[in-house]
């Protein structure tokens, strides 16, 4: 490769627009990233994922999530049980979102279900959800349908649980 083509493929990499570039700030909140995967045509759910840092010194929850993606929507954490066998597990109490930490909504961790999708979600297309937080209200986020291998690398990891949880900053 000569200098000036590795000059103009650098340059690309930091100016190419990315389906990750909205950051969404709410109060000491900060979404980022947000996404869901593109479905096939008989799937009937589907997955929203996203960073949450909270900046404050006070603890947040996220209490639920709403959307018109599927017939229902709710806040998940997959888990996996001794015997290897992996499940999601309805978050009722909502995800905590502790002072000056960041909660990765990703594949393998904590995310926002949607469930009875009637209509595929394709890549290039946008979905709207309001976030329901307990001290900082509602928030809308749109989420960009990105392609199954998109995420790697930009901030949503790639369908194992290293990515979810707390991660202090």
């Amino acid at each position: 490769m000569t200098r000036l083509s590795t000059l103009l493929a650098t340059a690309l990499v930091f100016t190419a627009p990315s389906a990750f570039a909205e950051m969404i700030k709410h109060g000491d909140l900060m979404i980022d990233a947000p996404y869901s995967f593109a479905t096939p045509p008989t799937a009937k759910s589907a997955a929203g994922y996203m960073k949450i840092t909270n900046s404050g010194d006070t603890d947040e929850l996220l209490v639920s999530a709403a959307s018109t993606v599927g017939k229902m929507t709710q806040l998940h954490l997959s888990e996996t049980d001794a015997n290897g066998v992996a499940r999601m597990v309805h978050q009722e109490g909502g995800i905590p979102i502790p002072a000056g930490e960041t909660v990765m909504l990703a594949p393998g961790g904590y995310h926002v279900m949607f469930m009875g999708v009637t209509t595929p979600l394709e890549e290039g297309s946008e979905n709207t959800i309001t976030l329901m937080f307990e001290a900082a209200g509602p928030l809308e986020v749109t989420l960009p349908v990105i392609a199954r291998g998109e995420a790697a690398g930009h901030g949503g990891g790639h369908g194992d649980g290293g990515h979810s949880g707390h991660t202090g900053n």
